[in-house]
């Protein structure tokens, strides 16, 4: 049984979101797929278990920065993800469509896995904290709300596929608890 017959994920118990259009109502399960021809190798799709578009990811061409614009099936921009330069530890932010920094994800490296936190204000003022946590070896990881210690999201890198070895194409398949942000657990991903 994959990633997709695991929707044991349990609501949350109050939303996690900074997009509310994407907040899961059940158990919500989507697939992040690079895209093979893209010229900036940081291009996803990202769409629905059943294949409907749920957003997409262009990398920039040229960027120091890394910048990924956002948008949803419908092409609208909803935000940027962009890598922030001089830090001691990889951190990326989550910026609006003006620029302002909504969410930051700072990562580490472990000795046998990656850990990465996730700090924002979500859409009703709280102040947030969002811990990914996963191994080298088994290609997943949980998201899980560092104040209720409850796994919000659970993420299965699925590698070794003959299409991903041929053209180094990285799919993730991610289950999102109900209550949480689907748009919100896609960018940190």
């Amino acid at each position: 049984m994959g990633i997709f017959g695991h929707h044991d994920l349990e609501p949350v118990a109050e939303p996690i979101a900074i997009f509310e259009q994407f907040v899961a109502k059940e158990p919500q399960a989507i697939v992040l797929k690079e895209k093979v021809l893209s010229v900036s190798g940081d291009s996803f799709e990202i769409k629905l278990a059943n294949g409907q578009p749920f957003l997409k990811v262009d990398g920039a061409w040229i960027s120091l920065s890394g910048r990924k614009k956002v948008e949803d099936a419908s092409g609208k921009h909803l935000f940027d993800i962009v890598k922030e330069l001089l830090h001691i530890h990889t951190t990326y932010a989550i910026e609006d469509t003006h620029g302002k920094k909504v969410c930051e994800v700072k990562s580490n490296l472990r000795l046998l896995g990656s850990k990465a936190t996730a700090s924002f204000t979500d859409s009703h003022g709280k102040i947030r904290v969002l811990k990914m946590k996963g191994g080298w070896f088994d290609h997943t990881a949980d998201i899980v709300d560092d104040k209720s210690g409850q796994t919000v999201a659970r993420i299965d890198r699925k590698l070794l596929s003959g299409r991903d070895l041929m053209f180094g194409q990285q799919t993730y398949a991610v289950v999102v608890a109900p209550g949480v942000d689907a748009a919100l657990i896609a960018a940190l991903c």
